[in-house]
């Protein structure tokens, strides 16, 4: 007797609570792992993203070989036709892989700054860069209720970047304070652009094209791992020499690479089979609970009325700008 199917609305509630759990935990550990306080050096971000790329490509590469049957050969032969023999193919990647290597590399700039709670609420401004440049890269149409979701979201990232007096701290800590958050907030809009930009492109070259998914993440790794590791001795180069690739290292660090490499395939899944308004759920639940988990548990978190003000503005944002109005008709559900 055959096992009932997995229901599709099952694996759209099973995806979305992967993404809440990948992502909270990415964003939570990487601050926790950017401010945890240790003997020695700390570890390298260069050398945490060219980890967490090679980390990627295996996943993916053990995913083609499962859509080949678990045959070797048939694997081989379809990497060999998908990147080897097709070069100009292969280089469109390089340009996504760039940006987003330069993306993930902010990213630990922005946590060494900023609180989880501010950066995960600022970080979605990428929903704004996402945007323009799918109207200007794919000429896609915005509805009215898109564009009054940038409106707002911009409003509500303005509010929670809105200066708050530090209590018990001297002018010099405020100053300090002040330089910080500025050097956050200034990585995470860089990697806003970067995110938007790379993202349209690389959803344009998918249309394009009809390979695997998992054989374009190949390719993207690839590059990303070039651009990555060379960065990383250029920008790197005197720790290298002092302590090695793998200085600082520590359980929490093996965490990070893990998550950070999980996270696209997360992603995949979750367009698979989770709708706009789901991922834009699961964000708003990845936000309450950085922003709980930040006050409660790292202590490193001080709410205000404005910021919660401003979190609810960007919480409503994300779901009008996944909301799709539908005709009044009666028709086939979809799944």
């Amino acid at each position: 007797m055959l096992a009932a199917p997995v229901s599709p609305a099952h694996l759209k509630y099973v995806s979305l609570g992967v993404l809440v759990l990948q992502t909270t935990s990415l964003v939570l550990t990487m601050r926790y792992s950017r401010t945890l306080k240790e003997d020695g050096p700390r570890y390298l971000a260069s050398s945490a993203v060219v980890s967490a790329e090679v980390l990627k490509m295996f996943a993916c590469t053990v995913l083609v070989l499962v859509e080949s049957n678990y045959s070797l050969q048939e694997m081989q032969q379809l990497l060999k036709e998908q990147i080897v023999k097709k070069p100009v193919e292969t280089m469109k990647l390089a340009v996504p892989a760039g940006i987003y290597t330069l993306q993930n590399n902010l990213l630990y700039v922005a946590l060494s700054n900023l609180d989880a709670a501010t950066y995960q609420v600022t970080y979605q401004l990428k929903i704004l860069t996402t945007a323009l440049f799918s109207v200007s890269m794919l000429g896609k149409r915005l509805s009215l209720f898109q564009w009054l979701s940038l409106l707002l979201l911009m409003a509500g990232v303005t509010l929670v970047q809105w200066p708050t007096d530090s209590e018990g701290h001297t002018e010099e800590q405020k100053v300090l304070t002040a330089g910080s958050q500025f050097v956050g907030v200034m990585a995470v809009l860089m990697a806003c652009i970067s995110s938007g930009f790379a993202g349209v492109y690389f959803e344009k070259i998918l249309k394009e094209t009809k390979q695997s998914v998992w054989v374009r993440n190949i390719q993207l790794g690839l590059f990303s791992f070039v651009f990555g590791f060379v960065g990383m001795l250029v920008y790197d180069r005197h720790s290298l020499r002092q302590a090695g690739m793998f200085q600082g290292y520590n359980s929490v660090t093996c965490a990070v690479v893990v998550l950070q490499a999980v996270g696209g395939l997360v992603v995949a899944v979750v367009i698979k089979y989770a709708d706009n308004i789901l991922k834009g759920f699961a964000t708003s639940l990845s936000i309450i609970a950085s922003t709980l988990i930040s006050y409660f548990l790292l202590e490193d978190f001080h709410p205000t009325g404005v910021f919660f003000l401003g979190a609810l503005l960007v919480i409503a944002a994300t779901f009008l700008y996944g909301y799709e109005r539908k005709p009044a008709s009666i028709g086939a559900i979809k799944a």
